[in-house]
């Protein structure tokens, strides 16, 4: 047996693609795999996160510091909360809310025109939406969708989707909030959680309208919170990109399900204290 001692030929490690292709094959790599992960450990927040029981939800609240909760309130703004409290609590009976969930909601003096659902059954509306709901259906509407949520335990479901896919990123890349890369990839995290936060609303908006049926024999008026919604929206953007369905969209359901359920559409006047000047 012979051997020799050939010479390595030239190049033979060396790529013969240019390493931007490289670079670039390897990034679409990396972001498919975390959309993946992304998209799973948010399957997973759902199903796990309502489990979690409404005391615990209450007591994560307990340590979150709430602007909401620092408002000082005068005597007509107590009298705002005890009626938007008063009208939830007859909302939410007619809804099959969880014996062990308590609804707490908030008058806020903030200029927003905007409501949410948060931690521990607690729900603010402010003084920037009322302002612009012309009848007590429509504030009734405001309200159900978001008793709707804290029935369906969204609230929980999107704290316990965050901030698992927040360390997901922050653990694959290891690059924390800091600098450009960094940032994009977390973009790419929350936009693949999007259409979850879509399902919940048109859930909320079907709970809501099931409540306004059962409340008041009919839904009209409901449709009043998304006009003035569509309203307030200065730029439209693309539904993908949309936490929320479109108003027009929203719009259009209310008066299918109007059709399919007839009242009488009478709509109810607000007390004097919640009527504003426009």
């Amino acid at each position: 047996m012979i051997y020799e001692n050939r010479q390595v030929p030239e190049g033979i490690n060396v790529s013969h693609e240019h390493p931007l292709k490289e670079f670039f094959a390897l990034l679409a790599g990396l972001i498919v795999i975390i959309v993946t992960v992304v998209l799973v450990l948010a399957m997973l927040a759902n199903y796990l996160a309502p489990l979690i029981p409404f005391s615990m939800e209450q007591k994560l609240l307990s340590q979150m510091d709430a602007k909401w909760q620092q408002e000082k309130v005068s005597g007509v703004d107590l009298q705002r909360q005890q009626y938007l409290q008063t009208l939830g609590a007859e909302l939410a009976s007619a809804m099959d809310m969880p014996d062990d969930i308590q609804l707490n909601i908030h008058y806020s003096k903030g200029k927003t025109v905007n409501a949410y659902a948060t931690l521990g059954g607690n729900i603010v509306l402010y003084h920037g939406m009322l302002r612009k709901l012309p009848h007590e259906n429509a504030v009734a509407m405001v309200l159900a969708h978001e008793i709707a949520h804290v029935k369906l335990r969204h609230p929980i479901v999107a704290a316990g989707r965050g901030i698992t896919v927040m360390l997901a990123l922050a653990s694959m890349t290891g690059l924390g909030d800091n600098g450009m890369i960094a940032g994009l990839i977390n973009q790419i995290g929350i936009t693949s959680t999007l259409g979850f936060s879509r399902r919940q609303e048109s859930d909320a908006d079907a709970d809501a309208l099931l409540a306004l049926q059962k409340h008041y024999g009919h839904v009209a008026g409901a449709e009043m919170l998304f006009e003035v919604l569509q309203e307030q929206a200065t730029v439209k953007s693309p539904d993908f990109l949309n936490t929320h369905p479109g108003s027009a969209q929203r719009i259009q359901r209310i008066k299918d399900f109007s059709s399919a359920h007839p009242g009488d559409g009478k709509v109810t006047a607000l007390p004097q204290y919640l009527r504003f000047e426009k």
